[in-house]
């Protein structure tokens, strides 16, 4: 059977560009499935995605022009229904197998094997391997409906009757195996050999493709046009970052603006460019963002990481002359950033303290009220959590009044994204204290994961009480993160607190925490959700400590025992994991997951053991070796080293052991009952301080 390269590409009109690196490695991944689903690609096949703004294309080594044939057994019926009594083939057989194109010569041939309770009849025969056009045009179409895209365009087809759908109009499709056309049809488009180049420069057009192994080449060199997303992004790369260097500058570093600009270029080329000098005097992240966001550009940093009037353009095209080019950029960038100077000037017009009375008409949620209501249990909540941790409680204060404010400004209304950001610019030209400015900047922080937190204490306590509100006040009216949806960005906002307590090593009780958000919302305003939200941040806990690189053993025995202090959950994770390295470790979890299910079962405990009442060697052993080892795991514990206080715990092991062996807990006599009992609540209690041990137990 001949084998031999395929290539497979829709030429299309522009594709959304944050989509586009998407939909090539969708296109040729769910190809490449389809063709090995149907025999066509072998164990030695690979697959090379190629996307380009006009184009998605996949090559594919290796390809059957037609599958190999397969033996397949096929189940008919059984074989009470089958055949009759003397082993004839009854009517319904019969039929059976003209539908599956045999008749009664293959009779002898059938199998008679078991069937669940029953016994079935079965057909092996061979199936023709299928043809490649056949395998092709299936597996492309499924290419093309397992595309996600996100809104679907109808078009109308050239004949002026016929609309299909699609994400952009389709102009052209090319089917090639080694040098040979394999006939296609979809979206009304007929597979060739000829291709588009690029809009402007291509060399030839069309491009009429010699075979599967020149689509690269010739596009390149005939028409101007890098197809491989990732050769095209690894050369944009090096044209900004050669760019930067004669410069003696470096690029913003941006992953999706990257992504981006390679789904918007065939050719790209780097051409420098510059704005007014005076343009600097506006917040960098200002400029950055709206070069960025806007425009598309790269701008340039020094070395300390400060903004120039440097930036950088990927352009389609190579002109000889690329003066017009950065000359248009250049223009074009120069209203953008008079508008956010223009912002900036007018918002320093009005304090951010002048602008807090505003925040009464600005709608936080139909439920839980303004932002200026919001701010105010925000106050309510720095202000307990200033106070348990000695923190300056003015400033706390001053930071969560003024922390929205910058909302109503039009440099925000403008970049939603510069919250915050320019609160603290504009708290710094206010006068305020440099801790009030950081707070205000920071107290969003973290915003997502892997984000930096708040710089200083109180804007640790800004950030944490702006969270806590967030999380009671939604809980409290019910809208809970379901599935994958979460509107409001509660898991982040829970992961945020989990980060600022641990990271922070915060001396705070979570659910002190939640009692003060709760009850900084007026009677009547929120339901009482402490349970549902405790729950909720537990679990984002476990999941955090997992990535971290805990195991579920681990993360479950410390986070089951819902630790209050949640800057100290590490520790104990990582005394778990020392204490599990000890021989003694698994038969004390067993032991402990043992005399809990005890305790569970029984009615009446001693609250303190008797020793008058210890009659066994063995049971007065265990108490004695408690005597000696709780103080000492005790005294760790309070100290926070939970590594030396469960290690403590490893001497109790043949105590332990002995006990078990030699006692019988459920004693006739009701008082040594209950006293035994009491002994083994106790040894539960001293096991169980750092984690719930028995989840070591396999």
């Amino acid at each position: 059977m001949s084998h031999k390269n395929l290539l497979v590409e829709l030429f299309v009109e522009e594709l959304p560009p944050k989509d586009l690196k998407r939909f090539g490695e969708s296109f040729s991944a769910t190809l490449f499935a389809g063709l090995k689903a149907r025999g066509l690609a072998t164990d030695h096949s690979a697959v090379t995605a190629y996307a380009t703004p006009r184009r998605l294309a996949a090559h594919v080594s290796a390809v059957r022009a037609q599958a190999d044939d397969r033996a397949v057994s096929l189940k008919l019926m059984p074989v009470s229904v089958g055949l009759t009594a003397d082993g004839q083939a009854t009517p319904a057989l019969l039929k059976k197998l003209a539908s599956v194109g045999a008749d009664a010569s293959v009779l002898p041939q059938l199998k008679r094997q078991p069937d669940g309770k029953a016994e079935a009849l079965f057909y092996d025969s061979q199936v023709k391997g299928a043809m490649l056009a056949e395998g092709l045009q299936a597996a492309l179409d499924e290419a093309l409906a397992g595309l996600p895209i996100r809104k679907v365009m109808q078009y109308q087809l050239g004949d002026g009757w016929h609309s299909v759908n699609f994400v952009r109009p389709a102009h052209g499709l090319v089917a090639l195996h080694g040098a040979d056309v394999v006939p296609l049809q979809v979206l009304g488009l007929t597979s060739g050999r000829e291709t588009r180049g690029h809009r402007f420069e291509a060399a030839v057009e069309p491009v009429v493709l010699q075979d599967a192994d020149h689509y690269a080449r010739q596009l390149e060199e005939q028409g101007a046009v890098i197809a491989s997303f990732a050769a095209r992004h690894a050369e944009i790369v090096r044209q900004l970052d050669h760019a930067a260097k004669q410069q003696g500058l470096q690029p913003i570093d941006d992953a999706a603006l990257l992504d981006e600009v390679t789904a918007l270029v065939e050719r790209p080329n780097v051409l420098l460019c510059r704005f007014e000098p005076e343009f600097l005097d506006v917040p960098q992240e200002c400029l950055i963002l709206t070069m960025k966001a806007n425009q598309k550009y790269f701008p340039l940093l020094d070395a300390a990481g400060k903004l120039t009037n440097q930036f950088l353009v990927v352009s389609n095209i190579r002109p000889a002359d690329a003066s017009r080019v950065t000359g248009g950029n250049e223009r074009v960038v120069r209203p953008r950033l008079a508008d956010a100077k223009f912002f900036f000037d007018q918002d320093r017009k009005k304090t951010l303290a002048d602008r807090v009375g505003g925040l009464d008409k600005v709608v936080y949620h139909g439920k839980l009220g303004s932002q200026g209501e919001r701010v105010q249990r925000v106050r309510a909540i720095a202000a307990g959590i200033a106070k348990q941790v000695g923190a300056d409680a003015v400033q706390a204060d001053r930071a969560a009044l003024l922390a929205k404010a910058d909302l109503l400004t039009d440099m925000v209304g403008e970049f939603p994204e510069l919250q915050g950001i320019m609160g603290g610019y504009y708290a710094r030209h206010d006068g305020e204290t440099n801790e009030v400015a950081l707070a205000v900047e920071d107290h969003y922080k973290p915003r997502f994961a892997g984000d930096e937190l708040p710089r200083g204490m109180i804007g640790t306590i800004v950030a944490l009480a702006d969270k806590l509100e967030t999380l009671a006040g939604l809980f409290g009216i019910g809208q809970l993160p379901t599935g994958d949806k979460d509107p409001f960005a509660l898991r982040r906002h829970a992961l945020g607190v989990i980060r600022l307590l641990i990271e922070k090593d915060l001396p705070l009780l979570l659910n002190d925490l939640m009692h003060l958000a709760f009850d900084a919302f007026p009677a009547g305003m929120v339901s009482s959700a402490y349970t549902d939200l405790e729950t909720f941040i537990y679990e984002r806990l476990s999941g955090s400590m997992k990535e971290r690189g805990f195991s579920s053993a681990e993360v479950d025995a410390v986070v089951s025992m819902r630790p209050t202090k949640l800057g100290r959950v590490p520790d104990q994770l990582g005394a778990v994991r020392e204490f599990a390295k000890l021989p003694e470790a698994v038969p004390l979890a067993a032991a402990n997951k043992r005399v809990g299910n005890i305790l569970k079962k029984a009615e009446e405990v001693a609250a303190e053991v008797d020793p008058s009442a210890l009659v066994e060697p063995a049971e007065m052993a265990l108490f004695a070796a408690l005597q000696r080892v709780k103080p000492a795991a005790d005294a760790a514990f309070d100290r926070a080293d939970y590594a030396e206080s469960l290690k403590a715990l490893a001497a109790l092991k043949a105590p332990v052991d002995d006990f078990f062996d030699k006692v019988m807990v459920n004693a006739d006599d009701p008082k040594v009952r209950v006293n035994r009992l009491g002994l083994l609540a106790t040894l539960h209690a001293a096991m169980n301080r750092v984690a719930d041990l028995s989840r070591l137990a396999s």
